[in-house]
C-alpha cells in the first residue's frame, strides 16, 4: 500500500475530512472522466485541443482539477473526441455507520 493510501486512509477516519472528500467526489469525477476518455480516444492533452480549439493548457487545467468547465465545454471535448456527453442525476448512496 503507498503511503498516500496508508494516509488518505487514515484521514477517512475522521468525520469533518470525510464529509469534505465526499463533497468534492463530483468533481474529481469529472476530472477523472476528462482524463480516462482522452486515454481511451488516443489522443494527448495537444491532439484534442488542435481537435477542439480549447487551449492545451487550459485542457491541462482540467485534468488537474484546477477549473471548472461549462457544459458547453464538456459537450466540446466529447465531441473532439468522437463521443458524447452525458450527464445523469442518480439517488443519494446513504454512508452506513
Amino acid at each position: 500500500m503507498s503511503d498516500f493510501r496508508k494516509y488518505l486512509n487514515n484521514q477517512m477516519e475522521d468525520p469533518a475530512f470525510r464529509a469534505e472528500w465526499d463533497a468534492l467526489e463530483p468533481e474529481f469525477a469529472v476530472v477523472q472522466a476528462i482524463i480516462d476518455a482522452r486515454t481511451a480516444a488516443g489522443m494527448t492533452q495537444k491532439e484534442l485541443s488542435e481537435k477542439t480549439g480549447i487551449t492545451q493548457g487550459d485542457i491541462s487545467r482540467l485534468e488537474r482539477g484546477n477549473a471548472n468547465p461549462s457544459l458547453k465545454t464538456l459537450q466540446r471535448l466529447a465531441a473532439g473526441m468522437g463521443m458524447r456527453l452525458k450527464v445523469e442525476f442518480l439517488p443519494e448512496e446513504r454512508h452506513r455507520a
